[in-house]
């Protein structure tokens, strides 16, 4: 089973999520975002770009020629596929309405929540699926 990490309390949620990938791959974690809604995808690469003035997190889709030997690897399609090639110690980043549609053999899975209404009505959903599940449940306040 694995440790389902929630920080509620984001500000903004793609932001939130650019800074604490960067955080990640600053401490050596290879990272798998997934997003099943393109948009919100596209709009999280374009921030991670600018996540920090002086910063750069090398990250691809999951897809992409140079995705293994790149730490970050960006998923809107077949997660199963993408967990099945990435490294085993890869952490799972989920950007998504809905839980991970797989976990393979992801040991940790974070979630960011917003303060949004909508957001944490979509968090409490995943939190009890993922409990029901039997994984390990840890929340976090952002400050």
């Amino acid at each position: 089973m694995a440790r389902i990490d929630f920080a509620f309390g984001a500000t903004e949620k793609i932001a939130q999520a650019c800074q604490t990938t960067l955080k990640q791959y600053l401490a050596g974690h290879k990272l798998l975002v997934y997003c099943s809604d393109v948009r919100r995808l596209k709009a999280y690469d374009t921030k991670l770009w600018a996540v920090e003035p002086t910063a750069f997190v090398p990250h691809v889709m999951a897809n992409d020629p140079l995705a293994e030997q790149t730490p970050i690897w960006l998923v809107s399609g077949d997660l199963e596929q993408a967990l099945a090639r990435a490294p085993a110690e890869a952490w799972l980043l989920n950007l998504d309405e809905l839980c991970p549609p797989a976990l393979g053999n992801t040991a940790r899975v974070l979630e960011i929540v917003s303060e949004d209404e909508d957001d944490r009505v979509a968090a409490r959903a995943r939190w009890a699926q993922y409990k029901a599940a039997g994984h390990e449940l840890k929340a976090h306040r952002l400050t």
